[in-house]
């Protein structure tokens, strides 16, 4: 069969036996990938600038992480965390508190996918605060589960004939958009006001001393990779600390180099009660988790959170791979200075 028969038999088979309602962005299928480059199966190559919506921030097939995901494999693919714990999860928990933005104790949870990590860490703030409400803001992206899908901003495509949705969510408008004030005001004189509007949402909306958690991603993702003012996540920080609500930071986007920081956060000089982090941290292989303030991530009880495949160890051998990747091939440095020079070429058009 030559490669252009293959492709025409692959999207028929796709055509009959994969529904409709998961689509493929491209029209080619993928053979091999190395670094940043695509080969699909007529033989074509392809710059990737997606990263498998940004999982593979370390590229494919990171020699370290190929190297460690076959080492593991000979050794052992699946017990259950839950019921025999293993060398690799231990070592990726305790690297990740490591680099964590924030000066305390952390402890972090290991699961499968963005979707979990988030739904697990509201799960988390409420068994801390003993409240049920749940922040999250307009335009964000927070998964497809029930209750991520209920934190996401977009009805089309994520909840359109989905409904009901979860209870108790309520969305914060994303004020903090500079370029396009929504409250007409100039930056820096504005103080960042839109942080402010989150007391009035308090009288309004939700009231503060039934709101378990405010989540928020430091750049937003799905709504058009927006950077609040430095002083935005100050501002929305020290309002959660005054109602005794649980700051979450999700990551799972943003974090891994994708900002030239390891988190996002460190750009605003804020450090979140939890982080939710996932997508480049397991450099292709399923794996996400929350990580935060060891107080607040004990405040469950034994059994009230985990999961069968949670934690995979093919997935923290990837994970710690991609930590040594980083420490080690100042990748940091490398993003920073690609984001440089786009900034310099895009400057004429600003």
């Amino acid at each position: 069969m030559n490669t252009t028969d293959k492709a025409q038999e692959l999207t028929e088979l796709r055509d009959r036996y994969v529904p409709k309602g998961h689509p493929t962005a491209t029209p080619f299928f993928v053979e091999s990938a190395k670094g940043a480059l695509l080969r699909d199966v007529t033989g074509r190559e392809f710059i990737d600038f997606v990263g498998g919506i940004g999982v593979l921030n370390v590229g494919h097939c990171h020699p370290k992480v190929v190297a460690a995901v076959k080492d593991q494999a000979g050794r052992y693919m699946h017990t259950c965390s839950m019921i025999t714990l293993y060398e690799p999860y231990v070592r990726l928990a305790q690297r990740l508190c490591q680099v964590a933005p924030g000066d305390f104790d952390k402890k972090a949870l290991f699961v499968n996918s963005g979707s979990e990590a988030v739904e697990n860490a509201v799960k988390i703030a409420r068994c801390h605060t003993g409240r049920p409400g749940v922040i999250s803001m307009k335009n964000a992206f927070h998964g497809r589960t029930l209750l991520t899908m209920t934190m996401t901003g977009k009805v089309k495509p994520y909840k359109f004939r989905f409904g009901p949705m979860a209870s108790e969510v309520y969305q914060f408008p994303y004020y903090a958009y500079c370029y396009r004030c929504p409250l007409g005001l100039s930056y820096p004189k504005c103080g960042a006001a839109c942080a402010d509007k989150l007391r009035e949402f308090f009288i309004g909306a939700a009231s503060a001393d039934q709101v378990a958690c405010l989540v928020a991603e430091p750049v937003q993702g799905e709504g058009g990779f927006v950077v609040p003012p430095t002083e935005f996540f100050t501002k929305v920080r020290a309002i959660c600390d005054e109602f005794g609500i649980v700051f979450v930071a999700d990551e799972i986007q943003s974090g891994f180099g994708r900002t030239a920081k390891l988190f996002a956060m460190e750009h605003f000089d804020v450090a979140a009660d939890l982080v939710t982090v996932a997508k480049s941290m397991g450099g292709g292989l399923p794996l996400a988790g929350v990580v935060g303030k060891a107080e607040i991530m004990d405040s469950v009880h034994p059994g009230g959170i985990g999961g069968t495949y949670g934690g995979n160890p093919l997935s923290c051998r990837a994970g710690l791979a991609v930590m040594d990747i980083f420490e080690n091939d100042n990748l940091l440095a490398k993003a920073e200075r690609l984001g440089s020079a786009l900034k310099r070429r895009f400057g004429p058009f600003t």
